[in-house]
């Protein structure tokens, strides 16, 4: 499999998900090696680039959600268009046990459904919480519960699953299961309410954040965190 680096390559799109009313998930044509929890950077030329974790590598995945004028562009795209990528950027997951929990809060639970494949391949037990506002935002469901998952949806107006936001019901889950690591991707509120969870519980912690991102390779310092950088040390 070829590896895409700092340079855009063409892909083009081999078939268009739609998941739910703003989230389109992108099957592209062509594979690289990549670990679950990296990202790639998607050019669409005249217009802008943007970092996305990927959902798989084989074939190249993307699940994009229409929150501006970029991803507006790129929900317009069709199967036979061509997108640009570089990447995979970034350190992937570390799989820990044999038992892991994952819990998404919204369009943020894409990229653990590559490490919930990875996870089930190896023969690993994989349990995931899924957290979204509302049952239509609820996404990915399904592709979970194919691989073997045993899911958990969570929502905060208890239109579909539980009622609550995904770290809440999550902590209540733990009552019954015994993990042996937590993953999660969301917003920045849920990972810290999710990180706080594993220190009480002493659970090792994965948490994948979601940053503004320009260069990818450690240079701009765009996507700064506390004396970290997302895209290289992320």
């Amino acid at each position: 499999m070829p590896t895409v680096h700092n340079l855009p390559q063409p892909f083009k799109i081999a078939e268009v998900i739609e998941e739910s009313y703003r989230v389109k998930t992108f099957v592209l044509e062509g594979s690289f090696e990549a670990e679950p929890g990296q990202f790639v950077m998607l050019w669409l030329p005249g217009v802008d680039e943007k970092p996305f974790s990927l959902v798989n590598s084989n074939p190249v995945t993307l699940t994009v959600a229409r929150v501006g004028p970029f991803t507006s562009e790129l929900h317009r795209r069709k199967p036979g268009d061509t997108l640009w990528l570089r990447g995979p950027f970034g350190n992937g997951f570390t799989l820990e046990g044999e038992h892991l929990l994952l819990i998404g809060g919204g369009y943020g639970v894409a990229p653990l459904l590559f490490l919930a494949r990875k996870a089930r391949e190896g023969g690993r037990r994989v349990s995931v919480v899924i957290g979204a506002s509302t049952a239509r935002d609820v996404i990915l469901a399904e592709n979970f519960l194919a691989l073997g998952c045993h899911v958990i949806i969570a929502t905060e107006d208890g239109s579909r699953g539980f009622r609550g936001k995904a770290p809440e019901v999550a902590e209540e889950l733990l009552r019954d299961i015994n993990p042996d690591a937590l993953y999660a991707c969301g917003p920045e509120g849920m990972l810290e309410a999710v990180r706080m969870m594993a220190g009480r519980r002493g659970l090792p912690v994965q948490l994948s954040y979601e940053s503004y991102i320009r260069c990818a390779i450690g240079v701009c310092g765009s996507c700064q965190r506390s004396g970290w950088l997302v895209c290289r040390d992320g």
